[in-house]
């Protein structure tokens, strides 16, 4: 799993704004940006065209 502090210190590479970690998707969500970007064994994927682009109705975005 992701540590708690490389989480404090990560932001989303578009808008530099803040990332929550989906524990169950194994995603970093950026609200801002409608972006999910992947966690694949512990380590988060930041690159943008990894990320999968949310639709305004995904429930990610609701947490």
């Amino acid at each position: 799993m992701i540590d708690s502090r490389l989480l404090d210190i990560l932001a989303c590479p578009v808008c530099k704004g803040p990332l929550q970690l989906h524990r169950d998707s194994q995603v970093l969500v950026c609200r801002l940006d409608r972006l999910a970007f992947p966690v694949r064994d512990g380590v988060p994927v930041m690159l943008e065209n990894e990320a999968r682009v949310l639709t305004p109705d995904d429930p990610l975005l609701d947490r």
